[in-house]
């Protein structure tokens, strides 16, 4: 139907003419209360955001010389980390003459990767940048 019909039902019924689509050929339009619309569309969006879970970036930190059984206090908490959903990002700052021996860091890194692989797997392999080393690691799927 025209335009002009379909706002002359809709102010009939005191109602307003929405257009549900307007880049079809011809516009896709529908009877109704604007404002109620406005505000369920409000509410949905709201629900939305509400359910949705944001991914934090949490956060571990290691050294060269740690114990295996400080490693698997540690690896204890990235797990309960990575099973919440967030992501863990494992670090190593080196100090003085350790960082001559990066390969132990990275070694360091693998066995605490090795500890959680059940539950997580690698975003970002150990990599050194200055005097830190780090990795990140993510939820299995």
């Amino acid at each position: 139907m025209s335009a002009a019909q379909a706002n002359k039902i809709a102010d009939e019924k005191n109602l307003d003419l929405v257009k549900i689509s307007p880049t079809a050929n011809p516009p896709v339009c529908k009877i109704m209360d604007y404002g109620k619309f406005r505000f369920d569309a409000a509410k949905k969006e709201k629900d939305a955001r509400k359910n949705q879970k944001i991914s934090e970036m949490k956060e571990v930190w290691l050294s060269m010389t740690i114990d295996t059984h400080d490693l698997e206090t540690k690896a204890k908490q990235a797990a309960k980390f990575l099973k919440s959903g967030d992501k863990v990002k494992v670090s190593i700052r080196m100090r003085g003459r350790q960082q001559a021996h990066a390969a132990l860091g990275v070694e360091v890194m693998n066995d605490f990767f090795a500890l959680i692989e059940d539950v997580g797997e690698m975003n970002k392999k150990p990599l050194t940048e200055g005097r830190n080393i780090i990795m990140i690691l993510q939820p299995k799927k």
